[in-house]
């Protein structure tokens, strides 16, 4: 079968559900378009581990306050369609806003507990429009197995937990961060900055590897490793720095001394450009 583009949201429910009953195994990666080779990596994990690959592209309006790059984030389904061609997808579905939200929705998942810190407290309503639009997809797209990646942290936990608590009959796997060569973290975002600022952004993964290190050599006291982190990124003359937290990666609550299972979450303004990262320190 060649890649097939899908718009309609009912037209893809059938056409999943005749996967299903043929008795395929069906791969859901959910993205916001403007694809690089972290989407992919994850594209390529469903092809691989899957028998009929799903990747939705969607600009989701409801995970963005007011004051956010909604109308600015990078759209070019074009070329993100040429790159899936080549990944053995089956199919793309690019719906329209109003498909996905008819007039007069009104209805929303209210979050899990682990949506309250961190990105919760700095972007009100963010995790409740993307619980929303996950479980829109989960519902249009009754997959074995949905892949998101780790880079969004925060957000994995929220879907995971959103499973769990609503009996969601899905399979979750999270993939790896996609790296630079020099350590950023692959996002969409990243296209956003100036070649200087492309280079103050290395501050950030820099940061997190740093406290990595330091974990390796024996430190173990947050409040130290921290110290250490924010100084690499005033250094760096990182402007606003959101968080940089030493966290338990169920709970997403601060620990005072850390263990192997620790992960460190940053996010912080290059420019005017917000990007995340997060490292495992075990």
């Amino acid at each position: 079968m060649s890649l097939a583009i899908i718009t309609d949201p009912s037209k893809l429910l059938e056409v999943v559900n005749q996967q299903k009953a043929a008795g395929r195994q069906v791969g859901l990666v959910p993205t916001m378009g403007a694809l690089h080779a972290g989407h992919l990596s994850l594209v390529q994990q469903s092809t691989l581990g899957t028998d009929f690959t799903v990747v939705t592209i969607f600009v989701n309006p409801t995970q963005f306050a007011p004051t956010e790059d909604l109308d600015q984030y990078p759209r070019d389904l074009q070329r993100d369609v040429e790159l899936l061609s080549g990944y053995g997808v089956d199919v793309v579905f690019a719906p329209s806003v109003n498909s996905m939200y008819p007039a007069g929705a009104s209805t929303s998942i209210v979050p899990p507990e682990v949506a309250r810190p961190l990105e919760g407290e700095l972007r009100p309503g963010h995790f409740e429009g993307v619980a929303t639009i996950v479980l829109k997809l989960f519902n249009l797209v009754p997959a074995d197995v949905a892949f998101f990646g780790q880079k969004d942290f925060q957000q994995t936990r929220v879907i995971a937990d959103m499973i769990r608590d609503l009996n969601i009959p899905i399979d979750m796997k999270v993939c790896p961060i996609v790296r630079e060569a020099d350590g950023l973290a692959l996002s969409s975002r990243n296209a956003y900055l100036t070649p200087e600022q492309r280079q103050q952004a290395t501050a950030i993964s820099q940061s997190l590897f740093h406290i990595k290190t330091l974990v390796a050599e024996g430190q173990t006291d947050a409040s130290e490793l921290l110290k250490a982190a924010l100084q690499i990124l005033a250094d760096a003359a990182i402007g606003q720095i959101d968080y940089v937290s030493l966290v338990d990666p169920q709970t997403l609550t601060p620990v005072t001394q850390v263990s192997d299972n620790t992960i460190a979450l940053a996010a912080a303004y290059v420019g005017s450009t917000r990007l995340i990262d997060n490292l495992f320190l075990n």
